[in-house]
């Protein structure tokens, strides 16, 4: 099944076939610009037109047996689609755009505070990143320097190494716990900034185009998550009085 949203992650709407429905409702299509929940950032929500322009409002995308295989949850009550039946795929596109600023603010947390990744979680509001850490840091120092990669308006890109290249380079995995995928032969890399220099790390999310699309967003709270484990948690717009 070809992944749209990985050649385009600004691309909000594509045609496709169905391929089937499963037992459980769910609905595979040929291809999808749908992103499936993987990484920490929750999958897709938005609605398949059909057409005669009745829609099928999709309340979640997840993966199946692998992670080629993209499965979109209806919500309670929507109408069954024939195989073969071609629809119009429509992301929530707002919810996916916000979603996309989260996510690269997150890879920008990574920068400034460079420790192991223990966990994170990327929402529409409130996102969070686990360290394992031990330091004191203050929040209005990160968050500052966090709006100086912001604002330094780096270009965001993919590139594409080879399972062997990652193995020789260790290093650029920051997630303690998790390791990306193998099997697929390639691994994809978030890149910021000329040549990398801001970052570079394997992830399958979706991220803006350039550092400054998103826009102020600030350190609200850093907890401690046990002895050497801190948890920040990031949210859009300036940092309370």
């Amino acid at each position: 099944m070809p992944l749209l949203f990985l050649k385009d992650v600004y691309l909000s709407t594509a045609e496709a076939l169905v391929t089937g429905v499963r037992e459980d409702g769910g609905i595979l299509m040929h291809q999808t610009c749908f992103y499936a929940t993987s990484g920490g950032q929750p999958g897709d929500t938005g609605f398949f037109e059909r057409a005669n322009g009745d829609r099928i409002v999709i309340a979640g995308t997840v993966t199946g047996e692998s992670k080629s295989e993209i499965i979109h949850i209806p919500a309670p009550g929507q109408a069954t689609p024939e195989i073969g039946e071609k629809l119009v795929l429509h992301i929530d596109w707002d919810r996916r755009y916000r979603l996309m600023r989260m996510h690269t603010a997150c890879h920008l947390l990574s920068v400034v505070c460079p420790y192991p990744i223990t966990g994170a979680s990327v929402n529409e509001d409130d996102s969070r990143v686990d360290f394992d850490m031990a330091d004191t840091i203050d929040k209005a120092e990160v968050t500052a320097k966090l709006m100086d990669l912001v604002n330094g308006n780096h270009p965001v890109f993919y590139e594409w190494i080879s399972e062997a290249q990652l193995e020789a380079n260790p290093g650029i995995v920051k997630s303690k716990n998790v390791r990306p995928p193998r099997g697929q032969g390639n691994i994809r890399l978030v890149c910021i900034g000329e040549a990398s220099s801001v970052d570079s790390q394997p992830c399958g999310g979706t991220h803006v185009g350039e550092t400054g699309e998103v826009g102020e967003i600030h350190i609200a709270k850093i907890e401690k998550k046990g002895k050497e484990n801190r948890r920040f948690r990031i949210r859009f717009g300036p940092a309370p009085e």
